[in-house]
Order: C-alpha cells, then sequence, then structure tokens
C-alpha cells in the first residue's frame, strides 16, 4: 500500500516514476519516455494536465490548453531565454529539437514547471498560459468595440473632448483615445480652423501618414485630384485608400469653411453591419471574408500620376477568433473581378448585396454637419464615411494617421488596442 501511494504522491508532483518504485505488472514507460500520462493538482487548485507524445494537456481556470513542446520551449521565459529589460526572445528557436519532450512536470498552486532533457527549467505562471495559449485567446477580443447605428450612438451621448485638455493632459487625451476605440469615431472641440492648428492635434495621437495626397492636404471641389471626392457632387459610403496594400488607419477631418449649403459628412460603423450579416447570413460573411478583390486607382491629372492596386477581400478578420479587424469596402474603386471563379463570383454579388443592403439602412446612417473647430477623427479600418451635395465654396484639410501609432499611444495609456 506504502509503494501505490508513494507512486501516486510522484506522480502528483510531475517527477519522472523509477523502474525501481514500478509494480508488479505495470509495463508504462517512465515520464522521459511517455505517450501519455494523467496527472491532477490538489482540488482546490482546479488544474489538472495530461501529458501526450507531442504535447501537454492543461486544464486550468476552465480553459483546457494543450501546448506543444516546442511551443513550451521556444516560450520560455527564463533569463538564458528571454531579456526581459528589452521584452525580446534570446532562445534560437531553430536551435530547438523539433522532437523535444519534457524529462519532468510538475505543478503547483500557480506554476508550471518542465524540466527539459538537457536539465533546463522552464517555469509559467498558469495564468500567463491561460491568457497566451491559443484556447485562451479564441475566448477573448483583441479591441473591445460598442457597434453602434445611429440610434446607439446618439442615445450614448458620447462627447467631444476640448482641445486644450486633450492636448495638455493624459486625462483628456486618454477620453479622446477610450471613445475612438470604442466607437471608430472621436472629435475634438475648439480646435483652431487651420490647417497648421489641425496637424498639431493629428499629431498628438499619431505620426502623419504621407501618401500620394501628400501630408497635410487641403480638399476643395475644384477636381485638383482624379477622384470623384474632389467636387461637389454626394459621395456614397465608403472607406479610403482600399487601393493601398495597408489602407490608411485613420482619417482626419477638418472643415475650415463652408458658404453654401449640404455637405453633411455620413457616418456608417461598419462592423455593425457585417455583425448583421453574420447574424443572419453567416455563409455570406464567410465568403466576403475568404475571396481577395483588386481595388484599384488610376490617376493623370495635371502632375499627377498614379497607379494604385490593393488586393484583399471586403472583410477581414483573425482566424483564431474571427474577430473582424478591417473592412475594405469601396465601390468607386473596385478594380475588374477577376480573382474569382466563376461558380463563385456569383455567390459573392449575393453576399456583397447583402451587407450593402445593410449598409444602406437609414437607421444605420449616422449624420454630422462638420464646422470650423470640430476635428473628427475616423477609424478607416472600421467606419465608413460619405457626404450629401453641397453648394458653394467648401474647404476641409485633414490627413492620414499611422494605425499603429495610435494603438501605441493608446496602450501607453493603459487602454486595450
Amino acid at each position: 500500500m506504502w509503494c501505490r501511494r508513494l507512486v501516486g504522491l510522484l506522480r502528483l508532483c510531475g517527477s519522472s516514476i523509477p523502474a525501481l518504485l514500478r509494480l508488479p505488472g505495470d509495463t508504462r514507460p517512465v515520464l522521459a519516455a511517455a505517450t501519455r500520462c494523467h496527472h491532477t493538482v490538489p482540488e482546490t487548485l482546479k488544474c489538472a494536465w495530461q501529458l501526450h507524445r507531442d504535447h501537454l494537456e492543461l486544464r486550468y481556470a476552465n480553459t483546457l490548453m494543450r501546448l506543444d513542446f516546442v511551443w513550451l520551449r521556444d516560450h520560455c521565459r527564463s533569463a538564458s531565454c528571454y531579456n526581459a529589460k528589452t521584452n525580446q526572445r534570446s532562445l534560437d528557436t531553430a536551435s530547438v529539437d523539433l522532437a523535444i519532450k519534457p524529462k519532468a512536470v510538475r505543478v503547483d498552486e500557480t506554476t508550471l514547471f518542465l524540466t527539459w532533457p538537457d536539465g533546463h527549467v522552464t517555469r509559467y505562471g498558469l495564468e500567463w498560459l491561460v491568457k497566451n495559449s491559443y484556447e485562451g485567446q479564441k475566448q477573448q477580443v483583441m479591441h473591445p468595440r460598442i457597434l453602434w447605428n445611429a440610434e446607439i450612438y446618439r442615445q450614448a451621448q458620447v462627447p467631444s473632448v476640448d482641445c486644450r485638455s486633450f492636448l495638455e493632459t493624459d486625462a483628456g487625451l486618454k477620453e479622446f483615445l477610450q471613445n475612438f476605440l470604442l466607437y471608430g469615431i472621436a472629435f475634438v472641440e475648439n480646435v483652431a480652423a487651420t490647417k497648421e492648428d489641425t496637424e498639431i492635434v493629428a499629431e498628438r495621437i499619431s505620426l502623419i501618414r504621407e501618401t500620394i495626397y501628400g501630408r497635410m492636404w487641403y480638399f476643395t471641389s475644384d477636381f485638383s485630384r482624379g477622384d470623384t471626392a474632389y467636387t461637389k457632387l454626394a459621395l456614397d459610403r465608403h472607406t479610403d485608400t482600399t487601393y493601398f496594400q495597408e489602407p490608411c488607419g485613420i482619417q482626419v477631418f477638418h472643415c475650415l469653411k463652408h458658404e453654401g449649403t449640404g455637405g453633411r459628412t455620413l457616418l456608417v460603423d461598419g462592423f455593425y453591419a457585417a455583425e448583421q450579416v453574420l447574424q443572419r447570413a453567416p455563409d455570406q460573411f464567410e465568403l466576403l471574408t475568404k475571396v481577395p478583390l483588386k481595388h484599384e486607382y488610376v490617376e493623370n491629372v495635371g502632375d499627377c500620376h498614379n497607379h494604385m492596386i490593393g488586393i484583399g477581400p471586403v472583410l477581414n478578420v483573425y482566424p483564431w477568433n474571427n474577430e473582424l479587424y478591417l473592412i475594405r469596402y469601396n465601390n468607386y474603386d473596385r478594380a475588374v473581378i477577376n480573382t474569382v471563379p466563376y461558380d463563385i463570383v456569383h455567390r459573392w454579388y449575393a453576399a456583397h448585396r447583402t451587407l450593402t443592403t445593410e449598409l444602406r439602412r437609414p437607421e444605420n446612417e449616422l449624420w454630422v454637419k462638420l464646422k470650423p473647430g470640430k476635428a473628427l477623427f475616423i477609424d478607416n479600418w472600421r467606419v465608413l464615411h460619405g457626404r450629401e451635395a453641397f453648394t458653394g465654396y467648401r474647404q476641409l484639410c485633414g490627413c492620414y494617421l499611422t494605425r499603429d501609432d495610435v494603438l501605441n499611444t493608446a496602450r501607453l495609456l493603459g487602454l486595450q488596442a
């Protein structure tokens, strides 16, 4: 009886079972060569683990994780494998034996311990594993959001942020960024109506992304560029720069002057519309995430000669949790569809029509009258914009921002982005 208890204790602690301690008739291999062993820790820890041929199965905090041995060795955070000062890996991943297996495994209340064949010990916090495992990530969202139609946004009464607070305080900046991350749009009030002051506001959260349109641009209806936007015509909802391989992440608009009528700005939450498609027609949603399309911009006006092509599906999702992160929707700039075989193209048109119907529902349209002093920031990967036709002289300025820098600023302020 004492022998059976000792063997059970050794299993509980993750130690290998020496052959001398085996019971008569016990033909199981020792842990170092095991193909399948089962272990638990005390019931109070709510943790159990099982060793398989090529991975460790670990259940903790209601999450069942399957952790590849190479993955477990590669992500070791010991001083010799990971530089905590630079947050960079020191271990040469290519040097890890693809057939590696731990020599011993042990779990206590908070930590998983792995001893490798060369004697190196790797330690993982159980909470860290839940957060960073595939199974843990699949249950999480990368970017928390509030999806909205016009009524939801109005009822939320999302406040604009005063320019001085935005520029001079972390609290003002954080409030602005939180609004932007949740809703995909945010406003700064009391901005001086000049291009220079708009530039200062834009640079508060990001580097300005210089494109074929320049760095900071003036925007009038003089048809100075080969684009419908440079007219007085109405513009249907769309995202910008779909013809870039990486569409611009954030767009800034500031109306400096308008002497005339009309010209309201239209805003539509593309993710809200896509969610409706996912709920009502999941097969069509999936098709819109799979089919690659070309968008194209051809310009020969004055000294401006450009031919841009961007390729990607209308809806872009993270494959591990199906979370939507980018919508590429612009019927003006969509090129010839020659990337889709005939037996799929008609189904794609049906799916595109379903999404377009959602995007064009009147209840999803938020109309905003831009005015001098009110700068608008738009998440160009999420929110579609357009405008109604206008009369008179209307001048806007604005720019594109690098998405990575906006998210970086948000994270430094403690926001999930």
